[in-house]
């Protein structure tokens, strides 16, 4: 059996890792997987059958720290998560870091030692201002950023243009003051996460990469620790839809959104509908009344659910994170992940005008996904 992390032995580099949901955390146990494989090999030739199997040392030295949001259900599988990073022999630490108006300095203040120590920073929201801040103070050379579901695509594009991080949903509309005045951080942390005078930078995506940043090295998220871990999953004869939070972030129409709901439902036969964490009550409530679906509040990411089974031969999405992802979780299985398109009529007058090319995107650009024709909503 392959040594877990926290074995005796050579010690890597001090490796903090932050953290702010459970795809976050999901995918820094895949970078670790991953780099684990890669050093290894690295070391002494192909991997053996040990480390193929996902029985691999993802990297003794790796601390989780969980920058604890407020949200009910995102808190919730978080602990899951943090669960099964203890699992893995990580060090995990809990930071409530939105606990009340002190909350930030007491977790700033109590992480600025480990900060300092710190040879390498992983971080899965470089838009997080929470994350800028700490890396403001670290001294770290070496900076790995995961994927935090689309908004990695915005962030390298961002960053190959040199232009200030602004999350995709937020572009064309004008700073608030808040933006203002933390301005220096986010151009600061920029600057950090631009590669250069012996500082390097990694991507790690299972995301579509379309322009690299100079120096910066990109290297693929395949999974490779979920389908070690769980599965092959049990398939169901039906369709789910998996859900998502556009709604709550201003872009898309509530009343649109629920009809399109209906409408994928009633075409394709689907009887379960995977919360996004992010959705509110309201309108899952709303979603159960109209449309007769079963509303699944799901315990861990939907990469997880879905490889663990049980799950619907056909998985029904708009353009979000898991048309990337649940390709490459489930491959080898039969599933076939569909993703319908936004109507623009769909979009809110404040959506940013970004919005609907950036969603068009993220559909073009998956891979091993079936695109269906846009509902058509009365």
């Amino acid at each position: 059996m392959s040594p877990r992390a926290g074995s005796t032995g050579p010690q890597p580099p001090a490796t903090l890792a932050f953290v702010e949901s459970p795809v976050q955390l999901l995918n820094v146990l895949e970078w670790a997987h991953a780099h684990a494989l890669r050093t290894a090999g690295e070391q002494s030739g192909p991997p053996g059958p040990e480390l193929d199997a996902g029985a691999a040392v993802p990297g003794a030295g790796l601390t989780l720290v969980v920058l604890s949001p407020t949200d009910p259900m995102t808190r919730g599988q978080l602990r899951r998560m943090a669960d099964l990073a203890r699992d893995e022999g990580y060090a995990v630490r809990w930071e409530e870091a939105r606990g009340g108006t002190t909350a930030p300095f007491h977790t700033v203040g109590g992480l600025a030692p480990l900060l300092r120590r710190a040879e390498r920073i992983v971080m899965g929201d470089p838009f997080s201002r929470y994350v800028q801040l700490l890396l403001s103070i670290t001294r770290a050379r070496d900076l790995v950023v995961v994927d935090d579901g689309t908004a990695t695509m915005e962030f390298v594009s961002q960053l190959a243009r040199g232009e200030r991080l602004v999350r995709w949903h937020r572009r064309g509309g004008r700073p608030g003051a808040r933006d203002l005045v933390f301005a220096p951080v986010s151009a600061r942390a920029r600057r950090r996460l631009t590669p250069g005078a012996g500082r390097q930078v990694e991507v790690f995506s299972s995301m579509p990469i379309t322009e690299t940043p100079e120096g910066v090295r990109i290297t693929a998220n395949d999974f490779a620790w979920t389908r070690a871990r769980f599965g092959p999953p049990r398939l169901t004869k039906g369709a789910d839809l998996v859900g998502t939070s556009l709604v709550e972030t201003g872009v898309v129409d509530p009343d649109r959104y629920v009809e399109a709901v209906k409408g994928l439902a009633k075409t394709y036969g689907a009887t379960r509908y995977f919360a996004h964490r992010r959705e509110s009550p309201d309108k899952l409530h709303r979603l159960a009344v109209e449309t007769g679906l079963e509303i699944v509040r799901p315990e861990l990411p939907l990469e997880l659910i879905a490889r663990r089974g049980p799950i619907g031969r056909t998985i029904l999405s708009f353009p979000s994170t898991v048309v990337h992802t649940l390709p490459l979780a489930l491959v080898g299985t039969e599933v076939r992940v569909a993703v319908c398109d936004i109507d623009p009529a769909w979009l809110t007058e404040s959506a940013s005008p970004r919005a609907q090319g950036f969603l068009s995107g993220v559909t073009g650009t998956a891979r091993g996904v079936h695109r269906l024709s846009t509902v058509s909503v009365t």
